[in-house]
């Protein structure tokens, strides 16, 4: 069973994977899980492969969400990703690293979708 906070998550990706389908993304998959690490979604965006990273907050009383995607978070993900692409075969695919920042500050979430939010991250 999960508890509050997971729950909180599940609906935020689940929020996010609506937003990016209305943007024309395409999802491929959810919740990605290796041994390193998750990717939360995903999706297509046309010719490129966007690994898309959701992050939300109850409030913006500790700054947006979208500064929650700390370096080492970006190498982890950076590290999926490439495991991803090894592992469909798609070595040489555009790529790029997308973050989704959901905001529940008022009766809306406020939804805020940052293409191309960072690097590739590898030390």
């Amino acid at each position: 069973m999960l508890n509050k906070n997971q729950l909180f998550g599940k609906k935020s990706e689940s929020l996010a994977a609506a937003y990016l389908k209305k943007n024309k993304y395409k999802i491929i998959t959810e919740n990605y899980r290796t041994r390193l690490g998750e990717i939360d979604i995903i999706a297509r965006d046309g010719d490129t492969l966007a690994f898309v990273e959701v992050k939300s907050g109850r409030s913006d009383q500790f700054g947006s969400p979208k500064g929650a995607v700390t370096p080492r978070k970006q190498r982890k993900i950076s590290m999926v990703a490439l495991q991803y692409l090894k592992a469909t075969k798609q070595p040489h695919r555009r790529a790029r690293f997308d973050v989704v920042s959901i905001c529940y500050a008022g009766n809306h979430p406020e939804i805020e979708l940052i293409k191309n939010a960072f690097e590739t991250a590898f030390e």
